[in-house]
């Protein structure tokens, strides 16, 4: 069984942290991390724009450096974007400055206030830092599309039965996930359009910062 939902009691101790948008009637926010991957994300923007779907792309910052034209395309599509910082870094384990300088070098490249922490671990040293400047984008539905050991049919059951008004859904634009996206995504966007969802991007801000995020941080 996948626990598709996080625990109420970590969605508590973390109320900084954004995990749904509840209240927000028959809409739902879909969104990819650790792209722009050349053909999967190309595809997933083909997807979207067959279901009239928007979407927010949580960007590595090496990968949108290596493929920038993808990157363009998704924000001229219409899409948010969020900073998943440069090269993917875990924050447990991870030393408050280096997990600082790596999110920096992705703003460098990626103007929004949107973040969302790779592998969703962060520790709330780190999260209290980071609200100052960013809104940190959780979920409540996550889709397991990474998990080759989890078949797409359970993703999809699994996507569908627990999606809500106001929920933000968590697939990954990267070719790890590339097996059970192909097969999970379509379906689970018939399935919202049919139940009368509106697949919305989370609106963003640019960063407006003139001088680098690190030099207002404590102890920088």
């Amino acid at each position: 069984m996948l626990i598709t939902r996080p625990p109420q009691l970590i969605t508590r101790l973390m109320p900084r942290m954004t995990w749904s948008f509840y209240g927000d009637l028959r809409k739902v926010y879909l969104s990819f991390d650790d792209g722009p991957t050349p053909d999967v994300t190309d595809w997933v923007l083909e997807q979207l724009w067959i279901f009239n779907a928007k979407a927010t792309f949580f960007s590595i910052g090496r990968n949108v450096e290596h493929y920038p034209d993808i990157f363009e395309r998704i924000l001229q599509e219409g899409h948010s974007v969020g900073n998943h910082t440069y090269s993917h870094m875990k924050g447990w384990g991870t030393d408050n400055r280096s997990y600082f300088e790596d999110i920096e070098m992705a703003r460098q490249i990626i103007d929004t206030d949107l973040f969302r922490p790779p592998y969703g671990r962060i520790k709330p040293s780190q999260v209290n830092e980071i609200v100052n400047r960013y809104r940190i984008i959780m979920w409540d539905v996550l889709s397991y599309d990474y998990n080759q050991k989890v078949p797409g049919e359970e993703i999809v059951r699994s996507v569908c039965s627990h999606v809500r008004s106001g929920s933000i859904v968590v697939f990954h634009d990267s070719d790890k996930a590339k097996k059970n996206l192909y097969y999970a995504l379509p379906r689970v966007l018939e399935y919202l359009q049919a139940n009368n969802f509106s697949m919305e991007a989370i609106p963003m801000k640019k960063f407006n910062a003139d001088r680098m995020w690190l030099k207002g941080v404590a102890g920088f």
